[in-house]
This record gives structure tokens, sequence and C-alpha cells, in this order.
């Protein structure tokens, strides 16, 4: 299966694209780093720089129809810098209407919020983004991993780095069974 990763340049934590990415590897998946522009992406650990990684495919040549299922990782920086580029934010959008399986954590459904797609939905996240998603028309819940079948896709979102196994697992789960 291959699972498209978006992130921003720069603002993704780390953690949040490693162990999810490490999990995809692990089960026998293709992930692919998607971001907004050609090159290299820098990570950070919190508000410190951490590791850079290479891009694979740019949005906006990339397209969710050669992608089995999304990750957004978080980061606070992240999902905000991907919510300001309308190819980001279309990409990611495409994912629903396709009804491919998308998994978001942390700070992530900012990103969904802003690509108008959590209305009817139930989701977690970090709690400051509770008003957020409230106001784009979806429940917001505090649990360690939430999926959401309420859509035209299935929706994988959790809290924050220490429900990094369980929505790995869970959403490695998911994408299976949409795979199947």
């Amino acid at each position: 299966m291959r699972i498209a990763f978006l992130t921003a340049p720069e603002g993704v934590e780390q953690i949040e694209l490693t162990d999810p990415w490490q999990a995809t590897v692990d089960a026998g998946h293709e992930p692919v780093l998607v971001s907004t522009e050609p090159g290299k992406i820098q990570a950070f650990n919190h508000l410190d720089k951490a590791d850079t990684f290479p891009v694979q495919e740019v949005v906006g040549e990339a397209s969710a129809d050669s992608f089995a299922a999304l990750v957004l990782p978080g980061g606070v920086a992240n999902p905000d810098f991907l919510r300001t580029d309308e190819k980001a934010v279309a990409f990611v959008r495409d994912f629903f209407t396709q009804g491919r399986p998308v998994a978001a954590i942390c700070h992530a459904p900012w990103t969904l919020v802003e690509a108008d797609v959590v209305r009817g939905r139930v989701l977690t996240s970090w709690p400051s983004l509770r008003t957020d998603i409230r106001n784009a028309g979806g429940t917001w819940v505090d649990e360690q991993v939430k999926v959401c079948d309420h859509g035209n896709n299935k929706l994988v979102t959790s809290r924050k780095p220490d429900d990094l196994k369980a929505f790995c697992q869970t959403f490695l789960d998911v994408f299976a069974q949409e795979a199947a």
C-alpha cells in the first residue's frame, strides 16, 4: 500500500512523522513524503529544530489517486502552514472526496478544518483544537484514538505523541481493511 505523509516544509513534530512512518514500513507498506516545496523538510522536537527529511513528491504534482491513504503528522506550525496552501488543502480534501482513509494526530486536524471535511465527523486532537473542530461542525472527543466512519471515508485521529503506539496500530488496521 502506498501511503502519503503530508507535511509543510518546516514545523512537523518529528516523532509524529517518524513513528508512523516506521510503523508503515514495518507493516510492509510504502510511505511517501509529500510537501508543498521540493527539497527537504525541517522537523522539530517541540520548538527545537530536529532532523531534515527528503521530500519525495510535491503537492500540485502529486495526486490522491496514486495513494491508498493519507497520514497527517502534527506539530503546531506544520498544519498551520499547510492550511494556508491551497494545493495542500485540495490534496487533503481529495482523499475525503475519493473515500480514501485519512489519519491525523495532534494539531493536524487544523488542516482538516481548513479543507472543510470535519462537518458531521467525530474526532480527537490536541485539546486546543476543540473549539475549531466544533466551529467547523465536528464533534470533539477526548480519546486516545478515534475512528470515525460518519462520512465518505474512515478518519483516524489521536491527541498527542503519547498516543502514537495506539494511533499507528489503529490507522494501519483501518488502512488494511479499506484496501481489502
